[in-house]
């Protein structure tokens, strides 16, 4: 029986939340929802609370400090390996990721153990980030792929779909990122565990509301992570 948790980081996204919330809910009927709050200033977490009180599908989880999207995710993975979640996705909060491709995910996990969300690959793409920053990602996504000896054309991307058995597998207690390189190194560890990830074309569209989690200090470390997982650290 497939019965899919779909994880939603929040930090500051008072604005998004509800209505995320609402187009997840509509785009994948049968999920339940996590939302993980980081003790936003902006009272996210009371926002995401009053909604699990009012949905029973919809669960609000509190870390009481800001530690990075790696540890809400991995918090976010133990909850749900406590329970009996079939799939489990990472997506962000800011309509980023379209909830409509929940669905095609899911589907792509049929016949691999992952599915990464990829935006360059055909029929994939972004709109609304300045030429320096397509750049930026797609010479990211080289570095990491060249360095890692592996095919995968999205390695930093954060809409994904990971089957219970790749869960179980791909060594979560090793996963030290703290930030973006959380992305590098989960898809690394499942390929190591000899697990099959497959990547869906998405179009991911910059956000409206809110302010990009992004920094130097997370583009920095995914930079140093690669040499260290290259080299089985």
């Amino acid at each position: 029986m497939t019965c899919p948790l779909v994880l939603i980081p929040t930090y500051n996204e008072r604005d998004n939340l509800i209505p995320f919330i609402d187009a997840v809910r509509s785009a994948l009927p049968e999920a339940d929802i996590l939302v993980i709050d980081d003790n936003s200033p902006d009272g996210t977490g009371t926002l995401a609370a009053e909604k699990a009180a009012k949905d029973a599908r919809v669960h609000a989880l509190h870390r009481p400090t800001k530690e990075g999207l790696g540890r809400a995710y991995l918090a976010g993975f133990a909850w749900a390996l406590a329970r009996d979640y079939s799939h489990v996705f990472e997506i962000d909060a800011d309509f980023s990721h379209n909830p409509k491709d929940l669905a095609r995910l899911l589907k792509a996990t049929e016949t691999a153990d992952i599915a990464l969300g990829c935006r360059w690959i055909t029929d994939g793409g972004v709109s609304g980030w300045p030429l320096a920053r397509v750049a930026l990602s797609r010479l990211g996504n080289l570095y990491a792929r060249v360095i890692l000896g592996v095919c995968y054309r999205d390695l930093t991307g954060g809409f994904k779909c990971f089957t219970r058995r790749a869960l179980e597998t791909l060594g979560l207690e090793k996963v030290s990122s703290v930030g973006y390189g959380f992305q590098i190194e989960t898809t690394w560890r499942a390929l190591q565990a000899g697990l099959c990830v497959t990547e869906v074309p998405i179009h991911f569209v910059d956000r409206t509301r809110g302010i990009s989690k992004m920094s130097g200090q997370t583009f920095g470390e995914a930079l140093i992570l690669v040499w260290r997982l290259r080299f089985g650290a």
